[in-house]
C-alpha cells in the first residue's frame, strides 16, 4: 500500500501520464487445435483418402493447369508485350510466343489430386515424427472458408522454415479448405523428383531475379493475375521473399503484391483478402543451418539427396508448432481514402502502367502492416524468455537464479502484450528445465549452472575457438529476435532515456527516431521520419518539426512501458519510476549486441577501410577484423560475425550517407565518405562509462553555472574568474538553451558534444578548470 501510495504521489508531483492503463487483447490457448492429436490416434491412409470438397470462390470449379496456361497466353497484357518486343528485335511474334510458352512450362503448376493424397499420408508420418502438436486457431479457419467464398484471397505466411508451405498446405487439407498456389523459388526443380511432386501440389516457379526479362515480368504476372481473378484457389507467397535466418521478420520485397494489387486497382475484381498467417516454431528444423550460415558456410544447394540425408533429424523432438491464421484484411477497406484508382481508367487495361508515388507508398504501407499482424500474433514459448535471460548472463547462471528471472520476463511479456504459450501444468522450474531439455543441443545443465554447448568448428571458416563460441550465441539470438519482434519499440525508447540521459520528450523522440531508422532493416516499424531529414535536423541543426512525422512507434513503445510502470509520461518529459530501471536497463541489455555490432562495423570501416569494396570484401573484412577483437578480448560482441547484421549495417550507413554505393556492370562497388563517417560514429557511440559522464545543471537559462565528474576536472563558464583562460577549447562552443536543469553528455576529452542534444549556450565557451569552491557553493544562486 504504501509503495502504491508512493507511485501515486510521484505520478501527481511529476504530471498526468500521457497514456492510459488499458488492457491488451491476448489471445487464448484454449482457442488452439491440436491437428496431430487424431493423427495419432487413427489412420494416416484413411486420412489421405478421404473424400476432399473443398468450398471455392463463388462456387466455381477448379481450372485444370493446361486451361490456365492458353488462358495466360492469349490474354491481351502478353500479347500486347509480345508485339512491342517484335517491333523492338525484330523478331516474329511467332517465336516470341514459343518462348512465353516455354516461360509458362517452367513456372506453371500442374496441381494433381495424386500427390495431394501422396503428400497428406507422408507428411502425417513425418510430422508425428518431428513435433509433439501442431496447434491451428479454430476461429481464424472459420473466418478464412469464409473469406475464400466471399472474394479472391492472398495467402501471406510468415517464412522461418523450408516446410512452411507444405505444413500450409497440410493444414487447409485437414479442415476440408482450398488448397493454395504457391510461388516457390525456382531452385526446387533442381530437386529430381521432389521438385516435380512440388510442382504437381500446387507450387509454381519463379525466378530469383527477371534482369530486365519484360517478357518474363509479363507471363509471371498474368499468371499470377488469372489465377487470383479466377479465384480457382487461394494464391500464397511470402512477402519477406526468403527465410528468416535470425528470426527477425524480414523487410518486405513489393514485386508480387504490386501483381495482386494489380487487378482490384483496375477494378477487375470487387475485392481482395489479404490473410496474415503467423506460424511459431518451438524449435526451428533448421536452426544449426542457420547459424553456419551465418558465420559464412555456405548454402547447401537444394537437392533430394540432401533431403534424404537429412532425415535423420525424425529422430529428434522439434516441439511445437502454431498456426495462427489472422482476420482477412479487405483491400477495399485499406484503399478507401487512401489512394485514387480513377488514373486507371484512363488507359487500357492491357497496357503495363508503372505504379506512382501514391501507389508504391500505399503498396509499402500494406506490406509492412501485415508484417506487423504477423509479429502480433506471433506465440512464445518459455524457451525464448529463458534464452534471452541467459544471453544477458553470460558464460554461465545459476538454475534457481535462471528460473527466477525468465518468471519475471513472463510477466513483462504479458503486460507487452506478447501471447506465451506457457503451459498451465507445470511450475516455473520444471517449465524452464523442459525447455533447457528441449534444447539440449545448445545448452546443458552442469552442477546447478546453465552453460552454452560449444559445437565442433568447421576450420576454414573463422578461427576455430571463435566460430565454437560464436555458434550458440547466434542459436539463443534467433530465439531472443523473437521477443526483440515485440520488445523493439520499448526497447529503443529505454535506449534513448539511456543514450540522451535528458527526460524531454522531443530529445528523446530525435534519438529513438535516429535509432528506429538506423535498425529499420533489422526490424519491422511503421513507416516513419525520412532519414535524410532527421540526419540534417540533428547534424546541421535545421529546425524540423519531427512530431509532423509519424511518431506511432515511439508512442506505442512509451505506452508499453507506462503498462508496466516503468515510465511516466506527461506532455513535455518521460521519466524513469524507481521501479522502472530494472525494465528499461534489461531493455538496453537485449539490445546492447546490435548497438556493439554497428560501432564494430563502424571502427571496422574507419581503420581497415581506404578504398572502394564490394559487399563480399565487406562481409569477409568485417568477420575477419571482429575474429581478431574476439580472439584478443577486446570485445564480447560475438554477434556482429553474423552476415545478417553486416549486411544490414552497410545498407543503413548507405543511408545515412556514410558510405556511398555505385552501380557496376558486375554488381556494386562501395566507397566510405570518412568525414561523414566521424559524425556517424559519434551517432552510433554507445553510453559512455561513468568516468566520461559529466552532468550539466542549469538554475538560470541565461548561464552555465557548473559542469563536473567524479574523477576529472570541473567545467565552467569561461567568465567564471575561476576559469584558466590558458585551457579554453574553442571547438566546445554550445548554443542557447531556455531549459533549466537538462543534462548535457559530454565525450571522451571533452571534444564532441552527443549529436542528438539540441544546441546549448551559444557563444558560451566551455574550458576545464580546477574545482573552485566558490562556483561549487554558488551554484544553486541565480546571478
Amino acid at each position: 500500500m504504501a509503495a502504491a501510495a508512493a507511485a501515486a504521489a510521484g505520478k501527481a508531483q511529476r504530471g498526468t501520464p500521457m497514456y492510459s492503463q488499458k488492457n491488451l487483447t491476448s489471445k487464448k490457448k484454449d482457442d488452439f487445435e491440436d491437428i496431430l492429436e487424431e493423427r495419432r490416434q487413427s489412420s494416416d491412409l484413411r486420412y489421405a483418402m478421404r473424400c476432399y470438397t473443398p468450398v471455392v470462390y463463388k462456387g466455381l470449379s477448379p481450372c485444370k493447369p493446361s486451361a490456365l496456361k492458353t488462358i495466360v497466353l492469349q490474354s491481351e497484357q502478353v500479347q500486347y508485350v509480345i508485339r512491342e518486343l517484335s517491333k523492338e528485335t525484330g523478331e516474329s511474334p511467332d517465336i516470341i510466343q514459343e518462348e512465353a510458352a516455354e516461360i509458362l512450362d517452367e513456372m506453371g503448376h500442374s496441381m494433381h489430386m495424386g500427390a495431394i493424397r501422396f503428400f497428406a499420408l507422408t507428411l502425417s508420418k513425418v510430422f508425428k515424427c518431428l513435433f509433439e502438436s501442431i496447434y491451428v486457431n479454430e476461429e481464424g479457419m472459420q473466418k478464412l472458408q469464409q473469406a475464400i467464398q466471399e472474394h479472391p484471397v492472398v495467402l501471406l505466411p510468415s517464412h522461418r522454415s523450408y516446410i512452411d508451405f507444405l505444413l500450409l498446405s497440410y493444414v487447409l487439407y485437414t479442415y476440408d479448405l482450398a488448397l493454395p498456389v504457391i510461388a516457390a523459388g525456382i531452385d526446387f526443380l533442381g530437386m529430381k523428383i521432389v521438385g516435380e511432386l512440388l510442382r504437381k501440389s500446387g507450387a509454381f516457379f519463379m525466378r530469383r531475379t527477371f534482369g530486365g526479362n519484360k517478357l518474363y515480368w509479363a507471363v509471371f504476372a498474368e499468371y499470377v493475375k488469372t489465377m487470383l481473378k479466377n479465384g480457382h484457389a487461394p494464391v500464397e507467397f511470402y512477402l519477406e521473399g526468403t527465410r528468416s535466418r535470425t528470426a527477425k521478420s524480414l523487410t518486405p520485397k513489393f514485386g508480387l503484391l504490386n501483381i495482386v494489387l494489380d487487378p482490384f486497382l483496375k477494378r477487375e475484381v470487387f475485392d481482395v483478402y489479404l490473410v496474415p498467417i503467423s506460424i511459431s516454431y518451438e524449435r526451428v528444423l533448421e536452426e544449426t543451418l542457420y547459424a553456419y550460415e551465418l558465420l559464412g558456410v555456405p548454402k547447401p544447394k537444394e537437392s533430394t539427396s540432401g533431403l534424404l540425408k537429412a532425415r535423420k533429424i525424425l529422430s529428434e523432438d522439434f516441439g511445437s508448432i502454431h498456426v495462427y491464421f489472422g482476420q482477412p484484411v479487405s483491400l477495399r477497406t485499406l484503399v478507401d481514402g487512401q489512394i485514387d484508382r480513377c488514373p486507371y481508367n484512363l488507359v487500357p487495361r492491357h497496357i503495363p502502367q508503372k505504379p506512382s508515388e501514391e501507389i508504391q507508398k500505399f503498396v509499402s504501407d500494406v506490406a509492412y502492416k501485415v508484417e506487423l499482424l504477423q509479429i502480433e500474433n506471433m506465440v512464445l514459448s518459455p524457451w525464448i524468455l529463458t534464452a534471452t535471460v541467459l544471453l544477458q548472463n553470460l558464460p554461465a547462471i545459476d538454475i534457481e537464479l535462471l528460473v527466477e528471472k525468465t518468471l519475471w520476463l513472463k510477466g513483462v511479456t504479458q503486460a507487452f502484450g506478447g501471447f506465451l504459450d506457457w503451459p498451465d501444468n507445470l511450475c516455473a522450474n520444471k517449465a524452464v528445465r523442459s525447455s533447457l531439455a528441449l534444447h539440449a543441443n545448445v545448452v546443458s545443465l552442469v552442477n546447478g549452472q546453465v552453460v552454452l554447448k560449444e559445437e565442433e568448428a568447421r576450420l576454414g571458416v573463422a578461427e576455430e575457438l571463435v566460430f565454437k563460441q560464436a555458434l550458440p550465441i547466434l542459436l539463443c539470438g534467433s530465439y531472443r529476435n523473437q521477443l526483440l519482434n515485440i520488445f523493439v519499440r520499448p526497447a529503443l525508447v529505454a535506449l534513448a532515456l539511456q543514450m540522451t540521459l535528458t527526460s524531454r520528450k522531443e530529445e528523446l523522440y530525435n534519438t529513438f527516431a535516429f535509432w528506429r531508422d538506423v535498425f529499420s532493416d533489422e526490424f519491422i516499424f511503421f513507416p516513419g521520419i525520412p532519414l535524410k531529414l532527421l540526419m540534417q535536423h540533428m547534424f546541421f541543426r535545421k529546425k524540423i518539426n519531427l512530431f509532423l512525422f509519424n511518431h506511432k512507434d515511439f508512442e506505442e513503445g512509451c505506452f508499453l512501458l507506462t503498462k508496466c510502470d516503468a515510465i511516466q509520461v506527461t506532455t513535455q518529459k518521460i521519466l524513469v519510476t524507481e521501479e522502472g530501471s530494472i525494465v528499461t536497463s534489461f531493455l538496453t541489455e537485449m539490445f546492447r549486441p546490435f548497438v556493439d555490432g554497428y560501432q564494430i562495423i563502424c571502427e571496422y570501416l574507419s581503420k581497415e577501410v581506404n578504398e572502394d569494396f564490394t559487399e563480399k570484401q565487406f562481409i569477409l573484412g568485417v568477420r575477419s577484423f571482429a575474429s581478431q577483437l574476439l580472439e584478443t578480448g577486446s570485445i564480447q560482441c560475438y554477434e556482429v560475425l553474423s552476415s545478417d547484421m553486416q549486411k544490414n549495417a552497410l545498407t543503413a550507413f548507405v543511408r545515412l550517407g556514410t558510405v556511398t554505393r555505385k552501380k557496376m556492370a558486375d554488381g556494386f562497388t562501395y566507397t566510405v565518405s570518412k568525414e561523414a563517417l566521424s559524425k556517424t560514429s559519434g551517432m552510433l557511440d554507445k553510453s559512455p562509462d561513468q568516468d566520461q559522464i559529466h552532468s550539466l545543471s542549469f538554475t538560470n537559462p541565461a548561464r552555465l553555472l557548473s559542469l563536473s565528474t567524479d574523477n576529472g576536472p570541473l567545467l565552467t563558464n569561461s567568465t567564471n574568474p575561476c576559469s584558466s583562460p590558458r585551457l579554453q577549447d574553442p571547438q566546445l562552443i554550445l548554443e542557447t538553451s531556455t531549459i533549466e536543469n537538462e543534462p548535457l553528455l559530454i565525450k571522451g576529452e571533452h571534444k564532441q558534444i552527443f549529436p542528438s542534444i539540441e544546441a546549448f549556450y551559444k557563444g558560451t565557451h566551455i574550458v576545464p578548470t580546477p574545482s573552485c569552491p566558490e562556483e561549487a557553493t554558488g551554484a544553486a544562486q541565480s546571478p
